[in-house]
């Protein structure tokens, strides 16, 4: 564990293969410098919060061009 909120230091890449945007239903990627899961077709980052990722729209952050 990275630090003392128990944040992964990578993610499983297990997990990779079963999650999916909620939104497009594709493929994630994770970004381990800002811990986030990445749909580049949404353009929205997930965050992942004491190691749960967090799949709510409401949620995720817009990525900029």
């Amino acid at each position: 564990m990275s630090d003392t909120f128990n944040t992964p230091i990578s993610v499983d890449p297990r997990l990779l293969e079963v999650l999916v945007c909620p939104v497009t239903r594709g493929r994630l990627t994770y970004d381990r410098e800002r811990n986030e899961l990445v749909s580049t077709g949404a353009r929205l980052a997930f965050p992942i919060r004491e190691g749960v990722p967090i799949m709510l729209v409401e949620d995720a952050r817009r990525l900029e061009d």
